[in-house]
């Protein structure tokens, strides 16, 4: 099944439009959360260029927003762009570690492609992209083991009913990473979750 970003606004909106007064939205140049009333009626989760990834990378953000940062513009942070300097870096990787983590779940539940991302061209790339990539990994395997959080399992959920995948899916993806954990190496555990297992406040 092709991976369309119009799916995914169709799965996000019938998700959360209603319940949640939040929308997927398909936008420009940059990705943008709007709360409710700079927005309009409905709050919206915006992502850049149509994109499939860059969707599944602002719903992973949102998913993590609780509930006051998600009255905020951007949450209420502070996007400091390219050619940060390497404590700027270090920090945006710290804060990175689980929405990216939750987009390559997403991503496995869509059969797409993951792609790591440090977005510091200008400044000299990641501090270390491996220990990145090794945290993002674990905090997935985390999240499969000890449960998503609920919007962030609600929005899985729909992926793999629509994309037709399985738990067999996310067993196969924990023995291809495998490298990056050697205690999984020796012992993949089959998925579980557990939906009430994590508040969705950050």
């Amino acid at each position: 099944m092709r991976n369309r970003p119009e799916d995914l606004v169709t799965l996000f909106n019938k998700l959360f439009r209603e319940t949640l007064k939040t929308e997927l939205v398909r936008g420009g140049d940059e990705p943008e959360y709007l709360p409710v009333g700079v927005a309009g009626p409905f709050a919206q989760v915006i992502f850049a260029h149509g994109y499939f990834a860059s969707a599944l990378h602002e719903v992973s953000h949102w998913c993590i927003a609780g509930e006051e940062r998600r009255k905020l513009r951007d949450y209420g942070y502070w996007y400091c762009p390219d050619g940060r300097t390497p404590e700027q870096q270090r920090a945006f990787e710290q804060v990175e570690v689980k929405p990216q983590a939750l987009e390559w779940l997403f991503s496995v539940a869509c059969n797409s492609r993951f792609h790591i991302s440090v977005d510091n061209l200008e400044g000299g790339g990641a501090i270390d992209e491996e220990g990145f990539r090794q945290r993002v990994y674990l905090q997935a395997c985390d999240y499969l083991d000890r449960g998503l959080p609920p919007r962030a399992e609600q929005f899985l959920d729909a992926l793999m009913v629509h994309y037709g995948t399985t738990a067999t899916d996310f067993d196969r993806w924990r023995r291809q990473y495998a490298h990056l954990d050697p205690a999984q190496a020796r012992t993949v555990p089959p998925i579980t979750k557990v939906s009430e297992a994590y508040d969705a406040i950050s």
